[in-house]
């Protein structure tokens, strides 16, 4: 099932309360994902971004100008997006990340910026593998 950005068309950058609204039970989610990007790993998480309303709204986690991933707000859940170099792919299958993941990381499609993997969360169970990715994007 295909989970589309739920601010697809709007010009104007998400409120809190729309991000409350669309995200529901996962709201607690994100801002957990949030507080540890912020507090355990130094990122700035203010920065919102659009590249045009036919993509809707994405949350940019950077350290200083380096994106680390792209939160993408969904229905009742969200899109975490990283864009991993070739030596990023690597550690990631030599990592304690899941087999699920390793085996989307294998077949993702390979871009010049590198290999983009998207993953959908939908409670904090699914937050250990983003975090684990997070960790090996900051180290590559």
């Amino acid at each position: 099932m295909d989970f589309p950005n739920a601010f697809i068309g709007r010009k104007t950058k998400p409120s809190a309360k729309d991000l409350s609204a669309t995200l529901g039970p996962s709201l607690n989610t994100w801002n957990e994902l949030v507080s540890w990007l912020k507090t355990q790993k130094g990122l700035d998480c203010r920065t919102w971004h659009s590249v045009s309303p036919k993509y809707g709204w994405a949350l940019r986690p950077a350290l200083k100008t380096r994106n680390i991933l792209y939160m993408g707000p969904c229905d009742k859940c969200f899109r975490v997006s990283f864009v991993l170099s070739d030596r990023a792919v690597a550690a990631s299958q030599a990592s304690m990340v899941s087999p699920e993941v390793k085996k989307q990381i294998a077949g993702s499609r390979r871009y010049a910026e590198g290999t983009g993997v998207y993953l959908l969360i939908k409670s904090a169970q699914d937050l250990e593998d983003v975090k684990q990715l997070v960790d090996i994007k900051l180290t590559n």
